[in-house]
């Protein structure tokens, strides 16, 4: 007899649970950011606090990306919310430490762009504003992945997301496609419904950059 919690449909209801539970925990702990947010006119003056109202946002995506990592083998001894209560505390330094000089990075690369005409920004030192801010939000949460799994020193973790974003392209790849998906939902609904997907993108994230995760548990950790 099939022992309970083995099957497909445990797995399934499982898998869903934990989803939903680390959904709420995500919208809990990033609801301050997101009740100014909505009170934000979508305006070019506004972009400095777009990003600000992201801040809460980088240790809630560590905590999820830790809490969906750790899903024990054991399926009737689930507790997501545990795991990211855990991992918000285990993390939330270090992935201030990411998320922060990222946001900053594309609050000035957003200022330069949004008042381009005005201060004389010529057209193509605005694509490679926009070429580094991709390369810094790739490796950016390359950088909160790693953090949120493992412990390096900080120019450990650098090294190992430029190693891992320029040396396998799936990885880089997968992460952009994720932040096209991201752009496209908030731009075509709101910031609020990319939240309520925020488990999805976090489980999709895993997803994408797990050769880099299996990459570094065979070199440093196994």
């Amino acid at each position: 007899m099939r022992r309970f919690g083995t099957g497909p449909l445990s797995r399934l209801a499982a898998r869903t649970y934990t989803l939903l539970v680390v959904e709420a925990a995500l919208v809990a702990t990033t609801a301050p950011g997101l009740a100014l947010l909505v009170l934000l006119d979508r305006d070019a003056s506004n972009v400095p606090l777009f990003l600000l109202c992201a801040l809460p946002a980088g240790p809630a995506l560590s905590a999820a990306v830790y809490a969906l990592h750790r899903q024990p083998a054991d399926l009737t001894d689930l507790r997501p919310a545990a795991a990211f209560g855990r991992g918000y505390r285990r993390n939330v330094g270090a992935a201030l430490r990411i998320w922060v000089p990222l946001l900053a990075v594309l609050a000035v690369v957003a200022v330069s762009l949004t008042h381009r005409e005005a201060a004389g920004v010529p057209v193509w030192w605005s694509a490679l504003l926009v070429v580094v801010a991709a390369a810094v939000t790739l490796l950016g949460l390359a950088a909160l992945v790693i953090v949120s799994l493992f412990e390096f020193r900080p120019v450990d973790v650098l090294r190992l997301a430029v190693h891992f974003v320029a040396g396998r392209p799936a990885v880089a790849l997968g992460t952009a496609g994720l932040l096209l998906a991201a752009a496209a939902v908030t731009a075509l609904t709101s910031e609020a419904v990319l939240l309520l997907l925020g488990s999805a993108f976090t489980a999709a994230l895993l997803s994408v950059t797990r050769p880099m995760i299996n990459g570094i548990t065979e070199r440093f950790v196994a």
